[in-house]
């Protein structure tokens, strides 16, 4: 996957999920450093287990399909 694929994807996948103004909000949150992402990724997954990480990813990917093909 392209740099340029990856970003789109990422972009449409923010604001499916927020909404155009907070997809925006959590992009300038992000680029303007505003957490430690190696404290907030500890605590996104923490007390779950490589298995339960894995079933919420595919989780997700499943979601994120449906979405986009229900927008096409």
């Amino acid at each position: 996957m392209s740099d340029t694929l990856l970003l789109n994807m990422g972009i449409r996948t923010l604001i499916n999920a927020f909404g155009v103004v907070d997809a925006e909000r959590f992009v300038y949150l992000v680029n303007k450093g505003h957490s430690d992402y190696t404290e907030f990724r500890h605590t996104l997954f923490e007390g779950m287990s490589l298995d339960d990480i894995c079933r919420e990813a595919a989780q997700a990917k499943i979601e994120a399909d449906e979405r986009t093909a229900a927008n096409e």
